[in-house]
């Protein structure tokens, strides 16, 4: 489930990177099917029709400046879009109503959007569009990759895409900055490079996150987790426990990330810190941070641990770190030690123990000088919970464990699974099903939730399967 945008599961009818209720069928974009390239009279045609667009898209920029005009969205395109019809009147030359149609679409596309991309970004069930140089472009939907037939005219169409949309976040992309974070309106996660260090041509891959944020009721109903598994989440985060969320690229951190902050009570102060802003915390009380790159002398960057460092000085309550990943996860330790209690965070980790050592390894790498037994009573003593998301074979998303870190035993950070998922088997369609287990294992902390006001109906700790989910 999670991740961003649409989910699949064994159960419903498959979305892409989470669950999200039932939608209006949206047209998507054409996968390309397998064969020889497009035969040379079709690709005479295409060019033409490319040659008249870049022509009528000149003329409006001459004719209109769009800088100037004001309204919503849906009017400046309704207006322009009468311009670029009359402009296309004015040329000499034959279209029919649907190519018409087309023509208006894509120049509106090319001056309001994303050109090409914005017929992938209209269809809420793409998690993911990977462009690979201008002729490629994969999409991520149902949890598979896909070939589409969208492309951009050349290198410099792309560059184009990509400097509108880096310049809009204040950011850059050139060759002395040749790799980019950046974000859409919607608060997709971009990510580009351009030559000299992408070779083939310049290199984009965006996560989308969809205007319907993904709730908790959408991960029960696509068996992404159990009722008994998210009541008991709920009453960690809100008895001010410091959770971890690990997970694999995609595996949907963030989305999780997402909604466990949602249970933080509103009466606390919370600060958030990330490299591109994606959280959309609903509480009244946020404070939001977003790192800085280097400016073209390579001076003013502002990493997540210097922001970690001020946001310790702001009076938070809870301190939500979108992914440590870098010397500041020492920092984060730390904070969770001196009384930020009830704070966030995920890494990128294959399981709960690969975490740990995660951890240890960007501390050492980070250049502190620290033995490991420190770096692990630091996390033994910081981290109450570790909550695994896991993207499984089919692309389905699931919560696959939740993990009490009770302490430390000699040199060993000990640790038990509270609940777990449990694979039985592969559906005919490829897709993982099996079973969400309690494992009869009762949490240490269960008086500290009860001092905080959180209580737990400790019969969900009972060994027994919660739900299976084979369809």
């Amino acid at each position: 489930m999670f991740g961003r945008s649409n989910q699949t599961a064994p159960s419903p009818p498959p979305k892409a990177s989470a669950p999200s209720p039932p939608k209006p069928p949206v047209k998507s974009a054409p996968v390309k099917t397998p064969g020889g390239p497009r035969s040379q009279t079709s690709r005479s045609k295409l060019d033409a029709f490319n040659e008249l667009k870049s022509r009528i898209h000149r003329k409006l920029v001459e004719k209109l400046d769009l800088t100037a005009l004001e309204g919503d969205d849906a009017e400046l395109r309704s207006m322009v879009g009468e311009v670029v019809a009359n402009l296309a009147e004015e040329e000499d030359t034959l279209l029919s109503f649907n190519e018409r149609k087309r023509l208006v679409s894509e120049v509106l596309d090319e001056t309001f959007g994303l050109g090409p991309l914005e017929v992938l970004l209209s269809d809420p069930d793409i998690s993911d569009i990977l462009v690979n140089g201008a002729q490629q472009i994969y999409i991520e939907k149902g949890g598979k990759l896909e070939l589409t037939e969208v492309q951009f005219r050349d290198d410099a169409h792309l560059m184009h895409a990509i400097d509108k949309i880096v310049s809009s976040v204040g950011r850059r992309c050139d060759e002395i900055s040749p790799m980019v974070d950046a974000r859409l309106k919607d608060g997709s996660r971009v990510n580009a490079v351009i030559p000299p260090l992408a070779i083939d041509g310049p290199s984009m891959s965006i996560r989308r996150f969809g205007a319907d944020p993904i709730t908790w009721e959408d991960y029960i109903n696509y068996n992404s987790c159990t009722t008994e598994m998210r009541d008991f989440l709920e009453a960690c985060v809100k008895g001010a426990l410091n959770v971890l969320i690990v997970g694999g690229t995609g595996s949907g951190k963030t989305t999780l990330l997402n909604n466990l902050s949602s249970f933080i009570p509103e009466t606390d102060r919370i600060v958030t810190i990330e490299d591109a802003a994606e959280l959309r915390l609903r509480q009244p009380h946020v404070v939001r941070l977003e790192t800085r790159p280097p400016n073209i002398e390579g001076k003013g960057r502002v990493a997540i641990r210097d922001l970690l460092i001020n946001a310790l000085r702001m009076r938070p309550d809870r301190v939500v770190v979108g992914e440590c990943r870098g010397s500041e996860t020492l920092d984060m330790l730390q904070a969770m030690n001196t009384g930020h209690d009830g704070s966030l965070t995920t890494i990128h980790a294959n399981s709960t123990r690969d975490a740990v050592q995660r951890v240890e390894t960007m501390v050492m790498m980070a250049g502190f000088e620290l033995p490991t037994r420190a770096i692990r009573q630091q996390f033994s003593s910081a981290i109450h919970l570790i909550v695994q998301a896991q993207r499984l074979n089919g692309g389905a998303r699931k919560i696959t464990t939740i993990t009490e870190v009770q302490g430390m035993e000699g040199e060993i950070i000990t640790m038990q699974d509270l609940f777990k998922f449990e694979p039985q088997g592969t559906t005919p369609e490829g897709k993982v099903w099996g079973q969400f287990v309690a494992t009869g294992l009762r949490p240490g902390f269960l008086e500290h939730l009860k001092a905080h006001g959180s209580v737990v109906d400790q019969s969900i700790f009972e060994q027994q399967v919660l739900a299976t989910d084979k369809h």
